[in-house]
């Protein structure tokens, strides 16, 4: 394992570097606040290429390896997580159709995302099915004419009120079925000038194949804000036979690719909201001072400091281990990206846990950056599989 950057892995962190410090940091809290889509950043990220990550050079014209995905990721996060994630989206909901589409397939859904700043949707968690995809109710019934029809509800969906393009994950024939099938519905198109903020609002989507998709108020979180979160439902929503990805019986298996895949991006996500973390602890112990001394100074202080420095370098290695896995299409990637996803995971909740500490009283205020880290950190350990959901696949393959 090489941990040495090559020329194009070392300009895309400073790029995403230098992107973050101008762009992002110094604005975030008022940004946070005033809990407006962050459009006007999506549209620059998407210029500067560091969005859309997972498609293929034969759409868009060169590729991005997945060390650098993932270090892109990272660096947008020390930004903000809310906004990485819905970035990241982008490429949760395209992975599939990059990985397993037809070369049609690519060209269509996957070409209006390099000639606009758009925002993709995918589409899995259920209320009844959270961690549990086999209760998902969602399902596709085919047609005398060969077409199908999709009805169903998903619920927690990243970029719902703003998408362009929706991935969904659906049983086949009915409800009950054992067999998934992966479908992408593309829609008309939204950009910053068709809903430059959804508000509390609804929204409505005539399909242009037929039927209708309906998306709920935005959820009120409470972290990640500068994400967008609702509920979508499709009603008798026309699938043709060429918008179902693969095999239209294999659905489970896409989701594990795709989730193998977004793991260590998640992973990222919490690897660079830890380092954000340590980093304004250590600003902020290092300029105040209690008992004569800087907080950072004391010894409880500093093992606290040390404890979160550990762990955002175990998480580091963690997250590069998986995503060499996953690179080299190792048989063992899943369990790695697993352990990738829980390492971050409990560095991101650690590191803004015992940075709010630090900060004593002023850390428990709006005016401090790490309470909002602190909201931000806790659904990290959630989403793309809760803790136990990692440790289970962990388990089973360890025996």
């Amino acid at each position: 394992m090489d941990f040495n950057l090559n020329e194009n892995q070392l300009m895309y962190v400073d790029t995403v570097r230098k992107f973050v410090k101008n762009e992002i940091t110094p604005h975030i809290l008022e940004m946070e606040k005033a809990h407006i889509f962050p459009w006007q950043i999506i549209g620059k990220a998407w210029k500067i290429g560091i969005i859309n990550l997972c498609i293929p050079e034969s759409v868009k014209g060169y590729e991005i390896d997945l060390i650098s995905t993932a270090m892109i990721i990272e660096e947008l996060s020390y930004g903000d997580s809310g906004i990485s994630t819905s970035a990241m989206c982008n490429d949760l909901a395209n992975v599939v159709i990059a990985q397993h589409g037809t070369d049609q397939q690519k060209e269509r859904f996957l070409r209006p995302f390099v000639e606009k700043p758009l925002l993709a949707s995918f589409c899995l968690t259920e209320p009844n099915a959270g961690s549990d995809n086999s209760m998902m109710t969602s399902f596709i019934s085919k047609k005398d004419d060969g077409s199908y029809v999709l009805n169903g509800s998903k619920c927690f969906i990243t970029n719902a009120s703003y998408a362009s393009q929706y991935t969904v994950l659906c049983k086949v024939g009915k409800p009950t079925s054992n067999f998934m099938a992966c479908v992408v519905i593309p829609v008309e198109h939204v950009t910053a000038a068709d809903i430059p903020d959804i508000g509390n609002n609804t929204r409505d989507i005539k399909v242009p194949t037929g039927g209708k998709i309906m998306i709920g108020k935005p959820e009120d979180k409470l972290g990640q804000r500068l994400s967008n979160t609702a509920s979508v439902t499709f009603e008798d929503v026309i699938i043709q036979p060429d918008q179902i990805i693969g095999d239209r019986r294999f659905g489970f298996k896409y989701i594990v690719d795709v989730l193998d895949y977004a793991r260590p991006m998640v992973a990222a996500i919490g690897l660079g909201l830890a380092k954000r973390a340590l980093a304004v602890t250590l600003d902020y112990t290092r300029e105040r001072k209690q008992f004569g001394q800087r907080i950072c100074d004391l010894p409880v202080a500093r093992e606290t400091i040390i404890s979160m420095w550990k762990r955002v370098e175990l998480a580091e290695l963690a997250l590069f281990r998986a995503a060499c896995k996953i690179r080299e299409k190792a048989k063992d990637a899943g369990i790695y990206a697993s352990l990738a996803k829980n390492t971050a995971a409990e560095a991101a909740i650690y590191c803004t846990t015992e940075g709010l500490h630090l900060h004593g009283g002023y850390g428990f205020t709006t005016e401090y950056e790490i309470s909002k880290l602190n909201r931000d950190a806790h659904i990290i350990d959630i989403y793309e599989g809760v803790r136990e959901v990692q440790n289970m696949i962990i388990g089973r393959e360890i025996v």
